[in-house]
This record gives structure tokens, C-alpha cells and sequence, in this order.
């Protein structure tokens, strides 16, 4: 395999696994808690932003050698601002619904921290094919996160998954957990099994690279 394809697709993978914005570096909490009450929310919400991402990243590393560095924040801002308002007018001519439940979250995606870090960190250093990537492999770590949290916070929170009624209609619906305290705990809970299984497979994968 060619060094530029392992590279590409190691910063794919690092989107979703080493780097996952939502349980290892900790970013976007706020949307995360806020739209999680669903797993079609976090579906929603979770493209939302991979597709800003993308967007974003292409258009910043295509002018990352004509923006002047005093203005590139605000540059940057302008640029997901733009992308942000299409993916926003796409919703709300296409998926009503789903784009009423988001809310102001939806708007908000123009000053989430993620889709900033990504232009600032990587986007504005990199090629094309790479921001690319990079936006793809955090947008679709984002979205599996939030699918994850949404998903749970429902089954438990209203015994539905999709919508779909899964648990028995005996189930009595822990409410809590479509709550913003239920948000946090879930949040919590899978925020600490996650990285407890990431740590072991690097501590794994040292011990055999040592052996070697």
C-alpha cells in the first residue's frame, strides 16, 4: 500500500478513534448533551457537522496560503458561517422535522469548537485530500458518538430506539435519562468505558512493539 493512502487513512481512522471529538478530546459537550434525547437526533446533528467539516476544511486549506494570519480566525468563521447556513436552509426545505428538533443547534455548529480546532489545527496546514479526510474521519466520529449517547439516552429514557418501540410495553421509562442530568450521566459512563478500552489497546499495542 502506497505511504500517501496509510497516511490518508490514518487520519481518517484518527477521527474515530484516537482523536474521537466527543471521547477523547472532549469537544462539542454542549450540542452533544442538548440533542442526544434521540438517536435520529444525533444522526442528524452528527452529519449536520461532517458536512460543515468537510466543506470547511476543503475551502480553508485551498486559502490557506492567501489568508493573511493576523485575520484567519474570522476568515475561518466566514467560511464555516457559509456552510453552516446551507446545511441549515437544506434542513429546514427537506427535514422539517428533524430540523425544528435540533433547534438552535443547528446555527450553532458555526462556533463549535470541533469544526474551528479542525480548520485552525488541521486545514490550515494541510492539502486539500487531506483536510478532506481529516473532516470526514471527525465528521463520522462525531456522528457515531452522538448516534451512540442518543441511542442510549432513548432506549433507557423511553424504551424506543429510531422511534421504534423496543423494550416491552410492561417497560416503565426512566425519564431521567432524556433529561439534561441524564445526558450527563450516560455521557459520563461511556466517556469513562471508552477510554478504558482505548488505554488497554495502546498499552497493549506498546507491550508488543517492546517484545519486538
Amino acid at each position: 500500500m502506497p505511504k500517501k493512502e496509510q497516511s490518508l487513512k490514518g487520519v481518517f481512522v484518527n477521527g474515530i478513534l484516537n482523536e474521537n471529538p466527543t471521547f477523547r478530546l472532549v469537544l462539542g459537550t454542549c450540542p452533544t448533551i442538548a440533542v442526544t434525547t434521540a438517536a435520529i437526533n444525533g444522526v442528524g446533528m452528527g452529519l449536520a457537522a461532517t458536512f460543515v467539516l468537510i466543506g470547511s476544511n476543503v475551502v480553508i486549506s485551498l486559502l490557506r496560503k492567501f489568508i493573511p494570519d493576523k485575520v484567519r480566525i474570522p476568515c475561518f468563521i466566514v467560511v464555516i458561517c457559509t456552510f453552516v447556513t446551507m446545511i441549515q436552509m437544506l434542513m429546514q426545505a427537506f427535514l422539517p422535522s428533524l430540523y425544528e428538533s435540533l433547534g438552535i443547534f443547528i446555527p450553532l455548529i458555526v462556533v463549535n469548537c470541533i469544526i474551528l480546532a479542525r480548520a485552525e489545527a488541521f486545514a490550515s496546514k494541510n492539502g486539500v485530500i487531506a483536510s478532506a479526510v481529516d473532516g470526514a474521519g471527525m465528521g463520522l466520529g462525531f456522528t457515531l458518538a452522538l448516534t451512540l449517547l442518543g441511542a442510549i439516552r432513548e432506549l433507557v429514557g423511553n424504551g424506543t430506539l429510531f422511534d421504534m418501540q423496543i423494550l416491552p410495553a410492561g417497560y416503565q421509562p426512566m425519564l431521567l435519562f432524556v433529561l439534561a442530568p441524564g445526558g450527563f450521566i450516560v455521557f459520563g459512563l461511556v466517556l469513562g468505558i471508552v477510554n478504558a478500552i482505548t488505554d488497554k489497546i495502546a498499552r497493549n499495542r506498546a507491550s508488543k512493539e517492546a517484545m519486538l
